[in-house]
């Protein structure tokens, strides 16, 4: 757990007795253990949040329209074949 052995985990133990008291201790203990609850479901939704946003079919139909748009600006750029070409005239030096 972190690093961290039996014998130092005891010594934070003591410690934190020593400096709160052993009547706030429980009461510590506990808010400290919701806090790290709410911590972690609040990462797990956030987590969830971004894994539904990206598989979204919103960006599946952004990507087809974007297909559309370059296939039509493909077909608008290539040459006109019903179109006659225009030629210049010869010019004749006079």
């Amino acid at each position: 757990m972190f690093g961290m052995g039996m014998p130092e985990i005891l010594l934070i133990m003591a410690v934190a007795l020593i400096v709160i008291g052993p009547k706030k201790l429980p009461e510590l203990a506990k808010t400290l253990g919701r806090a790290f609850g709410e911590f972690r479901k609040a990462t797990s939704d956030l987590k969830e949040t971004f894994t539904v946003d990206l598989e979204t079919p919103s960006t599946e139909k952004a990507g087809g329209e974007m297909k559309k748009v370059t296939l039509a600006a493909k077909d608008d750029a290539s040459p006109d074949t019903e179109t006659p070409k225009r030629e210049t005239p010869d010019q004749t030096e006079g």
